[in-house]
């Protein structure tokens, strides 16, 4: 019998990388299972997981809001409001008994578009935040917006012809990742970095012009807002001009709006939805936008839970997103129930109210606290620009590295923006990752780490003592 090797395997998955959990990621976790040896010999004593917006995650402060979890648990088992009936708030009582009437046990499928109860609630949601109807049936729920970003993205490519999807440098690299496993084609623009990420039209009908002179059909529009990793939000002239564009061009715009609820500066840099800015102009584009419990304030990663909703979608394509989504069944139902407890969080004069309030409010000052914090004082090192980030999660600082830091790194076979991170994570157990996983222009090294961490001030002080110290041991420090 033949050995089983990767040749053997499809090759599309060869060319799959995932930058946030790839070489730095694991050797964080080495690092981690070493420390827990007495004598581990490692000049800190925990690694701080910087890579990953993973809010809930073990050693990162951020608690799961009450109301969602009190309501999961009684969905989990239904006779806990009868054994403990004082435990409850009187309005997390009947929200459970009102999605179970509507869902049943959650151990049983659903909808594979979702419930259907869930699905009118999402569409009441997009209503009240745009001021625009909402098709509930035009609603799949996910589990998590990476599983609609896949099933889309897989739709749109045709094979053997070749197809594209224009995406923002620097990008989430599940987009590259996902174009790569359906033998797709990444259309990169870039953001304009000096002018604090903005998007600029003309760089993507650059980058349209190029595809069409390498025979590469442009199918979609990525557009992360706010985004990820620069933390940017889109003003609304910019929304227009880019639904136009779409347009102009015939493409379906992919809306990654998962960061929606993670504004540090709400009233000098809002969110606008992409539906409200459709339905506004009243434009035919293709619209699909994408919204998750991972994130915001809700943090929910593990749960899997989100969903997209299509706008000017014929309904024969429906039917064919619908086939799709049937094939695996129905999203993870704690998923769909975290959606709906983050798209109706409790009423002013609910029981819940002013926990869910208080526990809200928190996250959002904390999290604007430390950006700030954090952009500031990097901002102050030598050879470190880092733009304020006014949404999401996360900061994508620019290091400018000595010449001897770069030679160094090509000496090692490593890009000079994952040498240095590297060299982070092995001196003081901070893991982020390189602004290569991401893109960026050449010659320009970055790196993202998240705004998650607790203890800001320690956290800083380390990344600062670091860059001081590697500036030190490279000669010709700039």
């Amino acid at each position: 019998m033949r050995q089983l090797t990767p040749e053997a395997l499809n090759p599309a998955i060869l060319n799959v990388q995932y930058a946030v959990r790839g070489e730095l990621a694991i050797r964080a976790e080495e690092l981690r299972v070493q420390l827990k040896g007495e004598n581990h010999g490692l000049p800190f004593d925990k690694v701080i997981s910087s890579n990953i917006g993973n809010p809930q995650q073990k050693g990162l402060d951020q608690p799961p809001i009450t109301f969602t979890r009190q309501v999961a648990a009684l969905m989990e088992w239904p006779a806990l409001a009868d054994i403990a009936p004082d435990a409850f708030p009187k309005d997390v009582v009947a929200r459970a008994k009102e999605l179970h009437e509507a869902i049943g046990s959650i151990g049983a499928y659903s909808h594979s578009q979702g419930v259907p109860f869930i699905r009118e609630n999402v569409a009441k949601f997009i209503e009240e935040r745009d001021g625009f109807p909402s098709d509930p049936n035009h609603i799949f729920l996910t589990g998590g917006a990476s599983a609609g970003v896949s099933l889309l993205i897989s739709m749109l490519i045709s094979v053997p012809h070749k197809s594209g999807v224009l995406i923002p440098i620097p990008q989430y690299p599940l987009y590259t990742a996902t174009l790569a496993r359906f033998n797709g084609v990444p259309l990169p623009f870039h953001l304009n970095e000096a002018a604090d990420w903005a998007t600029s039209i003309h760089d993507i009908e650059a980058a349209i012009e190029k595809a069409h002179r390498e025979g590469v059909t442009a199918k979609a529009l990525v557009i992360i807002n706010p985004g990820n990793p620069t933390g940017a939000l889109l003003d609304e002239d910019t929304q227009i001009e880019l639904v136009k564009l779409c347009e102009k061009h015939s493409l379906v715009l992919l809306a990654d709006e998962v960061y929606q609820v993670n504004l540090h500066k709400p009233t000098t840099h809002p969110f606008i939805s992409f539906k409200k800015i459709v339905s506004q102009i009243q434009s035919p584009v293709p619209l699909v936008s994408l919204h998750s419990i991972s994130k915001g304030v809700s943090g929910e990663c593990g749960r899997r839970g989100g969903y997209f909703e299509c706008t000017n979608f014929p309904a024969n394509i429906l039917d064919l997103i619908y086939k799709m989504v049937s094939v695996n069944l129905c999203p993870p139902l704690s998923g769909q129930i975290g959606v709906d407890t983050m798209i109706r969080p409790p009423n002013p004069g609910e029981e819940s109210y002013d926990l869910w309030k208080k526990e809200t409010d928190e996250i959002h000052a904390t999290l604007a606290h430390r950006t700030k914090t954090m952009s500031g004082r990097l901002n102050a090192l030598p050879g470190v620009s880092c733009v304020d980030s006014p949404g999401a999660l996360y900061l994508y600082p620019q290091i400018r590295l000595p010449d001897e830091a770069i030679e160094a790194a090509r000496e090692a076979g490593k890009e000079p923006d994952a040498f240095y991170a590297l060299q982070l994570l092995h001196d003081t157990g901070i893991c982020v990752v390189p602004g290569s996983g991401f893109g960026q222009k050449q010659g320009e090294w970055h790196y993202r780490l998240t705004c998650l961490c607790p203890g800001v001030e320690d956290y800083v002080r380390k990344l600062e003592k670091f860059h001081e110290k590697f500036l030190q041991r490279y000669s010709g420090a700039n």
